[in-house]
């Protein structure tokens, strides 16, 4: 858990870091921190839901001491001049339908565990986007109250609304997803939601294609190139 410079891969930012400036790359600085982490990489769902009532010293200390590693180590690679232009993490919170614990649960433990990482991107200029799969509607708002920047993947399935949240965020909030990836094996199905979707969703700006979970390896290359090639003509401005 020490952060030392051994751990960074100098060579591949030496080797591509000028190439992504020339060529507009967006530079993304993954972080490795929170619920999702704890409970699916390191100490069981079961676990960690049962310890967020029972131990919550124990759950934000873990929480904490993953952010402030990462933390560490970017800012080695801040200060030898690299720089991105935004920080992304995965914090699944959902499942379908529902949230795996209560927003009290949420503002007392992981909530200023997510400001602490959003407040570090903005000092650093870089926006803060969050991927988190499942329903976390009622969390929106808790992760607006901090100022993150962008959220992903907003899947539908679960009953996240991402015409709802265009609509109350939209002005704030840059939506990545929100295409029910079931759909892709329906491929009239999948292009009548594409022309209904898509037009709010860019209304102002503010939206990144994606589906809301990964494509059913049944689509076909060309079904993946004419479907890339209708999004393109929707969502061209």
């Amino acid at each position: 858990m020490v952060p030392t410079k051994d751990r960074i891969n100098w060579n591949y930012l030496k080797e591509n870091y000028q190439k992504w400036l020339d060529e507009g790359y967006w530079k993304v600085a993954n972080l490795w921190f929170g619920f999702d982490v704890t409970h699916s990489w390191m100490c069981g769902t079961e676990t960690i839901l049962i310890a967020m009532l029972e131990d919550p010293e124990w759950c934000v200390d873990m929480f904490n001491t993953m952010l402030d590693l990462h933390i560490a180590l970017y800012e080695m690679v801040l200060n030898e001049g690299y720089r991105f232009d935004c920080v992304w993490w995965w914090d699944d919170m959902g499942y379908k339908h529902n949230q795996f614990f209560s927003k009290t649960v949420y503002r007392e433990l992981l909530k200023p565990v997510h400001q602490r990482a959003i407040d570090w991107a903005h000092s650093k200029g870089m926006k803060a986007q969050l991927h988190s799969c499942g329903d976390i509607m009622p969390f929106v708002p808790e992760l607006m109250e901090i100022g993150l920047d962008a959220l992903n993947p907003l899947e539908v399935k679960a009953r996240m609304d991402p015409v709802k949240l265009k609509e109350t965020y939209g002005d704030r909030l840059v939506l990545h997803g929100g295409v029910n990836a079931l759909l892709w094996n329906q491929m009239d199905d999948l292009k009548a939601e594409l022309n209904r979707l898509i037009p709010i969703l860019k209304q102002q700006g503010g939206y990144i294609f994606s589906t809301d979970h990964s494509i059913p390896n049944t689509v076909s290359l060309a079904e993946m190139k004419e479907i890339v090639s209708l999004i393109k003509t929707i969502g061209a401005y």
